[in-house]
């Protein structure tokens, strides 16, 4: 059985910490195949400055050639219609792909929401969770929210040294006039600045 880590999200824009969490998380579980999908559009927080579906696709694919070139991206909810709920995601692709074992990969504030989802037990029912916190001194904290959600032990709680950044932050530097080169791969930074996204 195929063993594929999903990493979903806005990636408005990608950006290291995204590419460092996915890469720890890869490196503790060594999942056979590695899928970034981008959402169309996020149920789970307002989307400000939303950049085209297009455009956070193709960001997310440079910054893989760059940084994770084994890891590989998806348009399955860019494709779908209304808000990317994980829940039908997972539908398509157990479809899609029936003889593969599914783990979501998250960060800390996805974890502490995540009986916030719609059909939340049904996901953990059709997928592990593999997470990592994002910032420092956030490991115990997901530990229990962990234990609480799936006392069974489908949720893992991968240890790894924080890389503190946000999409937020990167577009507000952009915004103001900023450079966020310390925090986006090159080849995403030189796509963000030819198509003027988050001016």
């Amino acid at each position: 059985m195929e063993r594929i880590g999903i990493y979903g999200g806005t990636f408005n824009p990608i950006h290291r910490g995204h590419i460092h969490l996915a890469r720890e998380i890869q490196a503790a579980l060594q999942f056979d195949r590695l899928l970034f999908i981008p959402s169309r559009i996020p149920p789970h927080k307002e989307a400000k400055q939303l950049a085209s579906g297009q455009d956070r696709l193709e960001m997310v694919r440079l910054a893989l050639e760059e940084e994770l070139p084994e890891a590989m991206v998806s348009d399955l909810e860019l494709k779908s219609r209304g808000k990317s709920y994980t829940f039908y995601t997972l539908e398509k692709l157990q479809a899609l792909l029936p003889d593969s074992a599914f783990t979501l990969i998250m960060g800390t504030d996805m974890l502490l929401t995540f009986d916030q989802w719609f059909r939340w037990r049904d996901i953990l029912s059709m997928a592990c969770l593999a997470v990592a916190a994002r910032n420092a001194g956030e490991q115990q904290l997901m530990e229990k929210k962990a234990r609480a959600l799936s006392p069974e032990g489908r949720i893992t709680v991968v240890p790894m040294t924080p890389l503190p950044m946000s999409s937020t932050d990167v577009r507000r530097i952009i915004r103001t006039g900023g450079d966020p080169s310390a925090l986006l791969p090159e080849k995403v930074w030189a796509y963000i600045r030819d198509r003027g996204l988050y001016q």
